[in-house]
């Protein structure tokens, strides 16, 4: 099994493995730092170098349960050592945004206790669905002033990994409105904004809520009878 890096230390840019497996149209390395994708978070790009060629990775995916890093042209062989490079300024925007996402999802659960029903982002940016019967400007303003509020609070950002049972001891563990944690999983990873937010997460963040900067609510929409969609944007650093 692939070694991520990236579950525990979010902030490695370079690392050295080896190619365990050539597959169609992508590599299979015993460690990576590229975050395979999943729970709204796009995969990483970047490159993969063996000598003086240099393979650009177009995209990340887990495939049997193995992260296989796709490659544009010729793969390198089995066994061949290679230096991953990730795109870092996307990666870092990425981590921001995810961590933007979880300060409005857990104030939107504080303040009005709505739960997630759908998430997705990109670089800078996202959207998130909310169980609300109703939307409205007003209400909008308050979710976008509570939110740079914690953000300026610089909370610290814990990960863990508990196990199954003592994870699920924790209330309101899971957030969306629907649980899509296999049975399977013994242990779970968790993310803790200090004294705001703790919830089972499996993407990269940054290490406190003052890296995110200022979010801007970018509109809002409603999507169904309890369903609304808040779109955000946060500032270029």
């Amino acid at each position: 099994m692939t070694e991520l890096i990236c579950m525990t230390d979010a902030y490695c840019q370079t690392f050295e493995a080896t190619v365990s497996a050539a597959v169609e149209g992508g590599v299979i390395l015993d460690r990576s730092a590229f975050y395979p994708g999943g729970g709204g978070q796009p995969s990483d790009l970047g490159t993969l170098t063996a000598g003086d060629h240099v393979y650009q990775v177009t995209k990340v995916k887990k495939v049997n349960g193995q992260p296989v890093h796709f490659i544009a042209g010729d793969l390198p062989a089995a066994g061949t050592r290679v230096i991953g490079q990730l795109d870092w300024e996307r990666r870092y925007q990425l981590m921001r945004t995810h961590t933007a996402m979880h300060i409005l999802c857990g104030t939107v659960f504080r303040d009005y206790g709505a739960q997630v029903t759908g998430g997705n982002m990109d670089p800078l940016k996202g959207r998130m669905d909310f169980e609300f019967e109703t939307m409205r400007q007003e209400l909008v303003a308050e979710i976008e002033a509570a939110i740079n509020a914690e953000m300026a609070k610089d909370h610290a950002i814990v990960i863990n990994v508990l196990p199954r049972e003592e994870a699920f001891s924790i209330p309101d563990l899971i957030r969306t409105k629907i649980n899509l944690l296999p049975e399977g999983i013994t242990e779970i990873r968790t993310i803790e904004i200090v004294g705001l937010d703790l919830q089972a997460d499996g993407g990269t963040h940054v290490k406190s809520t003052a890296e995110v900067g200022r979010m801007r609510v970018t509109n809002y929409k409603s999507k169904g009878k309890i369903n609304k969609r808040i779109y955000l944007e946060l500032e270029a650093a």
